[in-house]
């Protein structure tokens, strides 16, 4: 995600035109240890470790297993169904976590090339 975004300026741009939030995740390995990670599309169009960038607050947090992400990186599976099935919790503004799918989309087509 963090290559396809620094890859093509004008497609991070983009990004963070259409995501306009910083998104922060909560993710969950089987043995049930918790690590946070946030994607800033509100300002740098850039990856990074720990729930929001250093003095910022996510929009939204997405609370899901490491294996149910990467299933939504990869196009496996959509968030909403993830959503729907209980698997995936969201905090905070749900209008702005639905701004993640054309961005992970994009990446996703980038990552094919």
């Amino acid at each position: 995600m963090d290559n396809s975004l620094q890859a093509d300026d004008t497609e991070r741009k983009d990004a963070v035109k259409k995501g306009n939030a910083i998104f922060a995740f909560k993710l969950k390995n089987k043995e049930g240890q918790e690590e946070g990670w946030h994607i800033d599309l509100k300002e740098k169009g850039a990856v990074g470790k720990g729930e929001a960038p250093e003095g910022k607050k996510a929009d939204v947090t997405l609370s899901l297993s490491d294996e149910d992400f990467g299933k939504m990186v990869a196009g496996k599976t959509q968030a909403q169904r993830l959503f729907m099935s209980g698997k995936l919790k969201i905090k905070g503004d749900v209008m702005k976590a639905t701004k993640m799918e054309p961005v992970l989309k994009k990446a996703q087509t980038k990552a094919k090339l």
